[in-house]
Formats: C-alpha cells, structure tokens, sequence
C-alpha cells in the first residue's frame, strides 16, 4: 500500500489518501473503513443523456465520488473490496443523496476520512505501508488427486489454486491408468505452482502431505524440469520444503506450520510467529491454567491489574458495527500498551486468526498467576464475546 497523504487534527479526525497496490491491500483497506466512513473514489458511472430530438443514449463515464459508506463486501478469494452508500459531494453525473457502489480498485487512489482515527486504524495503515511486507512463504498442501496451492503473507492466507483430479484406483490390470491419472495430477500441481508462485520474492515453498505423496510429487516436478529445461524450478529447489500433513485440505497448514522445521525457515514471518504465540498459549492453558485466559471479561480484569504479558486479539473484533464496542476493544489495547505489554493483532484470514475466533477471538498470557479470575464466574463471557 502506498501512502499518499496523511492529514490528522488533533481531535483524531481526519483523512488519509492511500493506493494499493497489492490484492492484500484490498483486506487491510476492508479492516480500515467502517461504515459511516467517508470514501473518495474514481468510478465508472452509467450515464443517459436525452438529444433535442428525444432519443437517449447511455455512456458510461469514470467519474469521482465520496460516499458516506453504508455497507461493505469484501470478496476474500478475488480480494475485491465493494462500498455502497450515498453520494454526499455536488457532482455533475450522480445527484447528492444517490447511491452508487464504489469497487476500489488496484493502483487507483481513494482518500478515507474518519471522524475519529483510533491507535488500532493507525497501525493497520503503518502496517500496510510497510514495504517489508510481502507474501515471501508459499504452501502446497496435498493428497491423492487433491492440492492446495496457497500464499502466506503477513496479513492472510491466500488459497490462490485448488486442483482436484479424479485418479483411477490401483487395480490389478490397470495400473497403467492409476500412473496416467497420478502424473496428470501432479502435472496439473506443477503448472500451479508455477502460475501463483512468484520465486523472485517468495523464499520458501512448503509441500505437505500424508504419506508419500509430497515426495513422489517432488521428484516428478524435478524430473519434469530437467526434462523440459525449466530453469526456474531448478534454481529455485533448495526453496522446497518437504512436511508432512494429515490431508490436502487448506486446515492442515496450521499443523505443517508449527513443524520446527518450518518454524525455522519462515521464523520472521508474521504468520510464524503468530503460530508459535498460540501454541505457547495452549502449553500455558494446560500445565498454568491461572497464567492463560481468554475471553473480554477475564482478559479486562486482568489487563486492570496490570498482569498482562502477552495480549492476542483478533482483528475481527475491530470490524464490529457496534462503535461501542469498537471503542472498548481499543482501549482495552491502548489501556494494555500502557502498561508495557505485547499486543499482538492476529488476522482472522490466517489458521491461526481463525483459531483465536474460535476462543472468542481475545486472549492473554499473564505474568503471574491469576487464580481468582479461574474462580469467578465464565457464564456471561460468551454473549459478550459474539461479533
């Protein structure tokens, strides 16, 4: 994401011109508006004109528009960002009032202006204006006749290709056909990989599966790039990291990246380390009980006594339309960074964002035990806690 302008007053209103560049900037400009957000962008608006004679004709014209922001659809696999609302600037083309849909788009500049730009808005733009981010880790999760082509980067998991061939069983005579539909198959992972996977920034490819299935893949992708003078695949193989996952199912990436192996390689990822967090979570939960927590209330009393070490919340809770609550989860985070804890926000499109959704999407480790809060009632965590 490119910053443009960044122009704030001191009352924390104001506006920030941003332009993506990245699919992934269409997720983090979807964590930064929220409805009654003002969005200013050019368009391509459908417009009659009527002649002398009375016959009409319809252009369409690009135009631009602000829109007070109603509702927002976000497309996760295109990473398509839709804004409908009114239009609330003069505007020769579009009366005022009028709704129209705003589909933000790729190298295209918007302006977002917010009548309050909290700490959380703030960091989600330095985030996303952090060139260093990058979807550098690429994951092949695969099974017989079914794979997952699948980018990493530090805000999502992206399932770029999905292959799913039939391959005929091994029977006694026709194991000819099993070996035709195996190499069909493989072939058709191959050319995925090739097609979704950029080696120039990526640097680390994980293959993953049950069985024998990554290896077998692996040495016919080499063969086949020897075979054909694929200089791509043959710079690039100490890139390849061969795991082992239970199935071919985009769920088993949360298993292949907590393999020490994997750890290793892509530790200064953003996902890595987000990973390595939770299970540190749950180690503590098990033999700590009174050190690990989760859920508002628990987390909130914790955070007042000043016991929190690590606070993991979801970037989900922020995108809630209740502005109330919006505001408590940020002051929860800005309360916790005051009092020199870790805040780490996981994003709900990595495996690790959809297991802390799964704990009611806030949790925290404490830097001592806390078994008063084990003791007091959980009932009415629950209903606070839904989006």
């Amino acid at each position: 994401m490119k910053l443009i302008h960044k122009n704030i007053e001191k009352d924390g209103s104001g506006s920030i011109g941003l332009v993506p560049e990245e699919p992934e900037d269409m997720w983090h400009a979807y964590n930064l508006i929220a409805e009654g957000d003002a969005v200013t962008a050019s368009t391509v608006r459908k417009v009659q004109t009527e002649s002398s004679t009375g016959s009409s004709t319809s252009s369409r014209v690009r135009t631009t528009l602000t829109i007070t922001v109603e509702t927002i659809d976000f497309d996760t696999q295109a990473c398509v960002l839709r804004l409908k609302g009114r239009n609330i600037v003069e505007n020769q083309y579009v009366k005022m009032g009028a709704y129209h849909t705003l589909d933000l788009e790729l190298n295209r500049k918007f302006v977002l202006r917010k009548i309050l730009w909290d700490s959380v808005a703030l960091d989600r733009v330095d985030m996303a204006c952090d060139p260093a981010a990058s979807a550098d880790v690429a994951a092949v999760v695969m099974q017989e006749g079914l794979a997952h082509v699948c980018l990493i980067t530090p805000s999502m998991t992206l399932v770029r290709s999905k292959i799913d061939v039939t391959i005929p069983r091994k029977r006694k005579g026709f194991v000819q056909q099993h070996e035709k539909g195996l190499n069909k198959f493989y072939e058709a992972v191959m050319q995925g990989i090739l097609r979704h996977i950029d080696f120039s920034v990526v640097k680390c490819v994980i293959i993953a599966s049950p069985g024998f299935v990554k290896d077998q893949f692996f040495d016919y992708m080499m063969q086949q790039a020897i075979k054909t003078d694929n200089k791509l695949l043959i710079e690039n193989k100490g890139k390849f990291l061969l795991v082992k996952a239970s199935s071919g199912f985009k769920h088993s990436l949360k298993e292949v990246l907590q393999e020490p192996s994997v750890m290793a390689k892509i530790s200064d990822t953003k996902a890595a380390s987000e990973v390595k967090l939770l299970e540190s979570f749950y180690t503590m939960l098990q033999l700590e009980p009174a050190k690990a927590f989760y859920g508002k209330k628990h987390v909130e009393r914790a955070n007042e006594a000043m016991a929190i070490e690590t606070l993991m919340i979801s970037d989900k809770l922020f995108r809630c339309q209740d502005i109330l609550q919006r505001k408590e989860y940020v002051a929860l985070v800005d309360s916790a960074r005051e009092n020199g804890c870790d805040v780490r926000i996981f994003s709900s499109m990595h495996v690790s964002g959809e297991q802390l959704d799964q704990l009611t999407g806030i949790a925290a480790i404490l830097r001592f035990p806390m078994p008063e809060l084990e003791d007091s009632d959980t009932g009415d965590d629950s209903d606070s806690d839904s989006d």
